[in-house]
């Protein structure tokens, strides 16, 4: 794949992402398309040298899997980690809102920690899954719901009202985020409102719907710009940019001795403490179930990990031209400089001098440049997956991502040179 045909690729993987259920749906049909099988996780786990599959998890995580030719307690795993949510807003229950003046708007929940002033004055509209009765009351189904038009604005107050609205001004999640979804009489029903719209989008009836996972997104296109089109400005490239990097590293020629894998979590933005997310076992589970599936035991899993290696990959942050006292003094990476290696001397990341030897040798071999990210000592820092997994399997890897500008804004600024040097590095990586 060519330069420009990768990044249409990765737009187009963004625009059919917008959220972390669509964004697992595209991802499972890159990988059919690249001759990978779906399995089931509550079905026996056989597997066979060669052999190229995934499972996933609540809809919204997925572990692919491409089995080498020789035993993995010999080879270990090399494994790709990324995470496919992002922050922005979920529908609550009982949303519709009507006001005295009939207008109409939906009760919504913060998800993770987006930038809430980014989310004004935008086209909205809604993404997720809707669960509907199946012939068990244990297994309902699950349909994915991705209206693609614009159905809602939350809108500013106009600076008349709030003339310090520049020098500052607090937000309520409860009371100003709230958005606009429609204008009725006094006949319309607003508790039935978002039901209808489910029913006409799916096609289903009312009275088999149970409940839902619905979640607003921008529906503005993801573009490049630039004097020479260098940058990419998109909703959730943190971290669906790294998602599809890793997709198109596994999906695409990869060791027949080595076994690869891609991991996509859920629920980073929000700790990671779900049965999807990287807290949980769900991986080290699937990794156990093949090495037994190969004949080996707990004993020849352990072994495996310690020949493994985990690149968990998420966003760094860019330095910013406007705000250079934000930044450590030395090692503020660059948009364009290319990928990151994160680093905290309190165990926020994984990374330690030699996962960084590894990663360094590794963006040598595949001709691609590389930078540290490492924060100001005066500015806080969170974590991410590669600390996290740690908990589940005693794993060695490094934390790295690409540089972006405006992290959990409705709008991330990424350099195009960054997300095609990391596909390099990652197919380097799963040589």
């Amino acid at each position: 794949m060519n330069t420009t045909d990768s990044i249409n690729c990765l737009l187009s993987f963004l625009n059919s992402s917008p959220c972390n259920f669509l964004a697992i749906h595209t991802a499972k049909r890159m990988l059919i398309n690249a001759g990978f099988k779906e399995k089931k996780l509550e079905e026996q786990l056989n597997v066979t040298a060669g052999e190229k599959f995934f499972v996933t998890k609540n809809d919204s995580a997925l572990f692919a899997f491409s089995i080498g030719s020789k035993p993995i307690t010999d080879t270990g795993f090399r494994i790709i980690a990324a995470h496919s949510d992002s922050p922005c807003f979920r529908i609550k229950p009982n949303a519709a809102i009507k006001s005295a003046d009939g207008l109409v708007r939906l009760n919504t929940e913060v998800y993770g920690g987006p930038i809430l002033y980014t989310w004004f004055d935008r086209p909205l509209s809604i993404a997720g899954r809707v669960i509907v009765k199946g012939d068990d009351d244990l297994r309902p189904k699950s349909l994915l719901l991705h209206i693609q038009r614009p159905l809602m604005q939350i809108s500013h107050l106009a600076i008349h009202f709030n003339r310090a609205v520049n020098d500052g001004n607090p937000l309520s999640k409860q009371k100003d985020m709230l958005p606009i979804i429609a204008r009725v009489n006094e006949t319309f029903e607003t508790g039935s409102m978002l039901l209808n719209l489910i029913v006409e989008e799916l096609k289903v009836k009312a009275s088999d719907i149970l409940d839902f996972d619905l979640l607003l997104y921008d529906t503005t296109p993801p573009c490049t710009f630039g004097l020479n089109n260098e940058f990419i400005s998109a909703g959730r490239l943190d971290d669906l940019s790294m998602v599809h990097a890793a997709l198109d590293a596994i999906t695409g020629e990869v060791s027949r001795d080595n076994t690869c894998v891609t991991a996509i979590f859920d629920n980073e933005e929000t700790g990671s403490g779900t049965k999807q997310g990287a807290g949980s076992p769900v991986l080290s589970n699937v990794m156990q179930r093949i090495v037994c599936a190969q004949g080996g035991n707990y004993d020849d899993f352990c072994r495996a990990i310690d020949k493994s290696f985990l690149i968990s990959a998420d966003n760094a942050h860019a330095f910013h031209p406007n705000y250079n006292e934000k930044y450590d003094p030395t090692n503020h990476p660059a948009l364009g400089g290319g990928p990151c290696i994160k680093i905290n001397a309190n165990c926020k990341y994984m990374t330690d001098a030699h996962s960084a030897a590894v990663f360094k040798s590794l963006c040598t071999s595949a001709q691609v440049p590389f930078q540290y990210f490492v924060n100001h000592s005066d500015v806080a820092g969170g974590s991410t997956l590669g600390n996290i997994l740690t908990g589940q399997i005693d794993i060695e890897g490094v934390d790295v991502g690409n540089p972006l500008l405006a992290m959990h804004s409705a709008r991330e600024t990424g350099a195009v040179s960054d997300h095609l040097n990391m596909i390099r590095v990652f197919k380097q990586f799963f040589k």
